[in-house]
């Protein structure tokens, strides 16, 4: 097989960031249409990625927030995005590189992207992973299997971030079903 010179993989991660970065600066000016909303996964220490000390301790490695009913001042550029949030009743304002991001999920519509983390200043193809490498021809739309309501638990309690699931403690039995993130990450 030929070695490929030009890289689609770095080509095609780009073209789809380039998809969540348009979303979100449309957001921005807009709002959130509809029942759209999103969860958006980065990786907490990339390089860029400002967040409390709080939340760092909490989220080491991963964090998913939820854009739907309670976030203010979403600002989005072509490198990065900043949001204020409130995290149980404490606002917080994150700045999140565009690089960082690992997921992106609209539920509403069963949208998703799944990014393999990029590190400026390394060689575009190499990543930054917890586990087994993603392969890089993989950043694709990811299947969504339809829930009752996906972000019961946020809509819920807007005050709230979802939490890894190693640290989360076990939810009351609502009746609704809530899916982490990681259920549509390809393993």
């Amino acid at each position: 097989m030929t070695q490929d010179l030009i890289r689609y993989d770095v080509l095609v991660q780009e073209a789809l960031r380039g998809v969540v970065r348009k979303v979100m600066g449309e957001i921005a000016k807009t709002g959130l249409p509809g029942e759209h909303h999103f969860y958006v996964s980065f990786d907490t220490r990339h390089p860029g990625v400002r967040l409390s000390g709080r939340l760092r301790q909490r989220y080491p490695t991963e964090m998913t927030v939820v854009l739907q009913h309670q976030y203010w001042d979403l600002e989005v550029t072509d490198q990065y995005f900043e949001v204020n949030l409130s995290f149980s009743g404490i606002p917080e304002r994150m700045h999140v590189p565009f690089n960082a991001v690992k997921g992106f999920v609209d539920p509403s519509v069963e949208f998703g992207l799944q990014f393999e983390v990029i590190t400026e200043g390394t060689e575009a193809a190499e990543a930054v992973s917890d586990g087994p490498r993603l392969v890089p021809t993989e950043p694709s739309i990811i299947p969504i299997q339809p829930t009752p309501d996906v972000a019961t638990e946020a809509a819920a309690e807007p005050d709230a971030s979802p939490a890894e699931p190693a640290e989360e403690p076990p939810a009351p039995d609502t009746g609704a079903t809530v899916v982490s993130l990681d259920k549509f990450r390809k393993k």
